[in-house]
């Protein structure tokens, strides 16, 4: 099945997408894995500091793009919390398929100017927008459990910048590796009825799988996760070197890592409702987000 815009894969109200951080070559091969075993949509993504780990955007995201070519289910290719256009236009013309500009750290009027006009020239090449109304923090910023978005500016922000999604602070944070993270259930029903477009939850490493199902029920439904895959690669990788001092082929214990990242997944799809059925994505986004080529792909 070839790589999908995000239109294609966003699902109806109530079910969930699960969108999950690329790290190297073998989480990309393993999120794919996980999802086909789901029979689910998947978002792969690539963030700007995977970009800084590798040197470049190219090498990962070919790879990726490669990989979702290859894939038994819809895949999104999405570049996440870019904070440089330049960025943004690279994966443009690489073939992504949907970015993330986190403009996030500048002055309010500054980030609604900077993401509009980012978000133009991407609806211009048929790519979907993410972006962020304040920082999410964890990492510090609104990501901090603390903090929380104000369903009238989100709406407000939402209409100003023309994005497809929109990040929201609603109690999580990124990089957490306990599983107490407190979601605002009301808030998250709120946002949902006041902004346009589909919400995404970051951070969602740090919330118990109950919570997770309730956010999707309460009208979240971009999910990404990152942290729990790393937690659960790097578990399988020590096991399995701790099980064989001797072993020093990469691929033997790489894969068991990559095994670990696949169930997880799996389980972490069916958590958050995801399915292979039709999408409703014309219901709460913007419908001139299409594939120019028609085919699913972008035609770069």
């Amino acid at each position: 099945m070839p790589l999908v815009p995000m239109t294609d894969a966003v699902p109806a109200r109530g079910r969930g997408l699960g969108a999950f951080n690329v790290i190297q070559l073998e989480h990309a091969e393993a999120i794919v894995a996980g999802a086909e075993r789901a029979g689910a949509p998947v978002v792969l993504q690539v963030s700007e500091n995977c970009v800084a780990y590798h040197g470049a955007l190219a090498p990962i995201g070919q790879a990726v793009l490669a990989i979702g070519r290859a894939a038994a289910v819809p895949v999104v290719a999405h570049l996440d919390h870019a904070t440089s256009a330049d960025l943004v236009r690279e994966a443009v013309d690489l073939g992504f398929g949907s970015v993330m500009f986190d403009a996030s750290g500048l002055a309010h009027d500054a980030n609604v100017a900077g993401t509009a006009e980012v978000t133009a020239r991407c609806h211009a090449e048929g790519v979907w927008v993410e972006a962020e109304l304040g920082e999410i923090g964890g990492k510090d910023g609104v990501h901090a459990p603390h903090a929380r978005t104000d369903p009238g500016e989100a709406a407000g922000y939402a209409a100003a910048t023309g994005v497809d999604a929109l990040a929201v602070a609603v109690g999580t944070s990124h990089a957490m590796l306990t599983r107490d993270t407190v979601l605002d259930l009301p808030l998250i029903a709120r946002l949902s009825a006041a902004v346009a477009v589909p919400l995404v939850l970051h951070g969602s490493s740090g919330v118990p799988d109950g919570a997770l199902t309730a956010a999707v029920e309460h009208g979240m439904t971009k999910i990404n996760i990152a942290t729990r895959l790393n937690e659960a690669y790097t578990a399988a990788v020590r096991g399995r070197l701790g099980a064989d001092p001797a072993l020093v082929d990469p691929r033997r214990y790489n894969a068991a890592g990559r095994d670990a990242v696949a169930a997880e997944v799996a389980r972490l799809l069916a958590v958050i409702r995801a399915d292979g059925q039709p999408t409703a994505a014309a219901d709460r986004s913007s419908s001139r987000v299409t594939s120019p080529s028609g085919t699913g792909e972008s035609s770069r």
